[in-house]
């Protein structure tokens, strides 16, 4: 008898974006999220520009949040696209956008199965989001097919306790998710490669600019081409 294949893991679509509606209006409190202060700012402009090809080139951000880092790349020249299923977040996101007089275009959906129809991208960029998906190599595997010949995938990830640091608890069943608490370079590397012509892993861990301070779990950027 073959062995019993588990049901997947349920995506509670719902409660999630109540948890991430009701974070929306202090999400940029944390440093790397809202990049307030210019020393954090810079460290994430620099780290963009080592990722993504030179622009004008057009990036899917999924799981974009308040669109600070799609913000950073409309203002050096990319033509960005940006996902998510809370709508709070999409509103910070498309004002942010308009308040620095820069065009972007925001969508509430799964980022998971971005919304984004017969669009392809140059670049899909990922940050801490993997972590919260029912099925996250299907995810990665929806991502590589929005990609251009040559594109690029960025997933910047980690291995982590918890979604923040809030100390609020993540909606009922998160821990049954399959990378809850993140995923270590190694992992997502070997999810990654047979999607992939070729990866690198740059790790982050060791630059306390890019978080608002020093950390000690493991944090990195996998950048793969297509």
């Amino acid at each position: 008898m073959p062995d019993h294949v588990p049901d997947p893991v349920p995506h509670p679509a719902p409660a999630i974006t109540e948890y991430w509606d009701a974070a929306a209006a202090a999400f940029d409190d944390e440093a790397d999220h809202g990049l307030r202060q210019e020393p954090t700012r810079a460290a994430w402009a620099r780290l963009l520009a080592s990722c993504v090809p030179p622009g004008p080139a057009d990036v899917l951000d999924v799981g974009c949040g308040t669109g600070s880092l799609s913000l950073l790349l409309a203002e050096a020249g990319y033509r960005v696209t940006g996902v998510d299923l809370a709508p709070r977040m999409v509103e910070r996101a498309r004002a942010k956008l308009a308040a620095a007089g820069l065009a972007g275009r925001f969508l509430v959906g799964d980022a998971a199965a971005p919304p984004t129809g017969q669009q392809r991208y140059d670049v899909v960029l990922s940050r801490h989001l993997l972590w919260t998906l029912p099925d996250p190599e299907a995810s990665l595997r929806a991502w590589v097919s929005l990609l251009r010949p040559g594109g690029r995938l960025v997933l910047v990830e980690g291995r982590w306790r918890e979604a923040g640091q809030s100390g609020v608890p993540y909606v009922a069943g998160a821990e049954a998710l399959p990378w809850h608490g993140g995923i270590t370079a190694e992992a997502l590397a070997a999810a990654v490669r047979p999607l992939a012509a070729g990866l690198h892993v740059e790790p982050l861990s060791d630059d306390p600019e890019l978080w608002g301070g020093p950390v000690t779990d493991e944090r990195y950027a996998l950048i793969a081409r297509i």
